[in-house]
């Protein structure tokens, strides 16, 4: 067995650890070398664990032949010993761009098959190069701390166990157990922003800086996470000792900013803001009610919120 099967058998083994025998866990394939190679590593050592393993695999219907490409991963996986796998067909909106729209849809097909199935993960094949590239867009989009923290091991029921393991790593591990990878056409389309990063922007940071800058990206994000975990908690307990829809305008003006920016992301969320749909841009206005106030209206918000200062206080409605 290769030093590549070694690492990723490892990985998986190490993920499934928290378990209880019968669970099911969902894993997503696509047919490239990350999904199979994880496939390939769970069919292997769930059902050490008396764990079921089925797959799902999501056609974005972009391609003529993507029906095809779903049946050769669902061939792929029975070759593997994993007998069930969901082929769900979704329909992607392109008006608000390709890939964040090919996502969305994606992690909503996701979603709906794991409640059911009755799953109780989703295992996705995200490895240190998608960390590393998701690192690299942040930083061009002047993201704080918890985007450039990027991708998560766990993040609810998705668990992404190969976070440390190289895209060579993978291609490797298929080689090995003689896995055929799909190479998606969309992964050399450089009119996609991470396409570039990946083949141009991330191989000339490595020829003028020095070879290893993927793993100090991917270094970089874990200890960003760490830091954004603590500030997290520290703004949970203070959101805890405000009314909800009523903050105390003495009290958060008091506050560091980095915890008084996270406690008005959790007030709006909590008043019926979409979840992901607030940015750096939204939050700054409604700061400005604390920190420069001169008696400006309201701010409107994501979800119908909105936000204003009422006799020293924070009012959130809809």
């Amino acid at each position: 067995m290769s030093a590549n099967t070694v690492a990723i058998r490892s990985a998986v083994r190490n993920a499934l650890k928290d378990c209880t025998a019968g669970d099911l866990i969902l894993v997503a394939v696509s047919g490239g070398a990350d999904s199979l190679a994880l496939a390939y590593a769970l069919s292997l050592e769930a059902p050490k664990l008396a764990l079921r393993v089925e797959g799902v695999t999501v056609d974005h219907q972009l391609q003529s032949q993507s029906s095809v490409q779903a049946e050769k991963v669902v061939a792929a996986l029975k070759k593997m010993g994993i007998e069930k796998t969901h082929v769900i067909k979704v329909d992607v909106d392109i008006t608000d761009g390709l890939e964040a729209s090919a996502r969305r849809a994606r992690y909503a097909a996701l979603d709906s098959c794991a409640e059911q199935s009755g799953a109780v993960s989703v295992f996705l094949g995200h490895t240190r190069d998608d960390q590393s590239e998701s690192v690299l867009l942040g930083l061009a989009r002047g993201s704080g701390a918890r985007s450039l923290s990027a991708m998560a091991m766990r993040n609810g029921k998705y668990v992404r166990p190969l976070l440390a393991i190289t895209r060579e790593e993978t291609l490797g591990a298929c080689a090995e157990a003689q896995l055929d990878p799909w190479d998606d056409p969309h992964n050399a389309d450089k009119t996609f922003t991470r396409v570039r990063v990946r083949h141009d922007v991330i191989p000339n940071l490595e020829k003028n800086l020095g070879p290893g800058i993927s793993s100090a990206l991917a270094r970089t994000a874990s200890l960003l996470r760490d830091d954004a975990d603590a500030l997290d908690q520290l703004a949970e307990q203070e959101f805890a000792a405000h009314d909800a829809l009523s903050l105390d305008i003495s009290r958060l003006e008091k506050l560091p900013k980095a915890i008084r920016t996270r406690v008005l992301r959790m007030a709006v969320y909590a008043a019926g803001a979409p979840a992901g749909s607030l940015s750096a841009d939204h939050i700054a206005p409604i700061e400005a009610l604390i920190t420069e106030w001169s008696g400006q209206g309201p701010s409107d918000l994501p979800g119908g919120v909105r936000v204003s200062r009422i006799s020293g206080r924070l009012s959130l409605s809809r």
